[in-house]
């Protein structure tokens, strides 16, 4: 199968496979994607995608409600755990975000947010080759911003990319994959 030339790891092809692109909408899901989006930059998606089950027991399961409420008792924790990504940066932002989601959902879901950016459907990318697929757009710009302004951290125009490419407000599958077919027509 001529796949995304960037799924060659079995855990990647496995993502690729299934998930990556597929359209997300549950505010949990949405959460667990910014977090991890967050926690790789500068690493690997691999290395990610390894430690992930690892991230969603160390965190409640992505629920914000939970890990809003952590304490430093709870960072030196996840500090010690060799599962997860040891960055005090990047655990310290996981808990502003989860509190900053909270705040957000007041107002909307995350769904709702996020979704907002696109338009609320899909953008439908029809790229030939990896090099031509951004790393940022003018979309993942003002999310960024916005996130931001909000409180969130860890969210660089790129991550924001990275989290619309991974739940599918953007189909960057390259059309030479089948998945990009499968789901234009999702």
């Amino acid at each position: 199968m001529p796949r995304c030339p960037w799924a060659k790891t079995e855990a990647a092809i496995v993502y690729h496979d299934e998930e990556w692109g597929v359209p997300v909408h549950d505010d949990r899901v949405l959460f667990e994607f910014l977090i991890l989006e967050g926690a790789q930059a500068g690493l690997s998606w691999n290395t990610i995608l390894q430690k992930r089950e690892n991230y969603r027991k160390a965190l409640a399961g992505f629920r914000a409600e939970k890990v809003a409420r952590y304490g430093a008792r709870d960072v030196q924790r996840l500090l010690a755990d060799p599962g997860i990504v040891r960055n005090r940066l990047k655990i310290a932002a996981t808990i502003q975000n989860a509190q900053a989601l909270l705040a957000l959902q007041k107002e909307m879901t995350f769904n709702e947010y996020l979704w907002s950016f696109v338009g609320g459907r899909p953008r439908q990318n029809r790229w030939r080759t990896t090099t031509q697929v951004p790393a940022q757009t003018a979309e993942s710009d003002a999310m960024s911003r916005d996130l931001l302004k909000r409180g969130f951290k860890f969210v660089g125009s790129t991550i924001c990319y990275a989290l619309m490419q991974a739940t599918g407000m953007v189909n960057d599958h390259l059309v030479s994959c089948p998945r990009h077919a499968d789901l234009s027509r999702a």
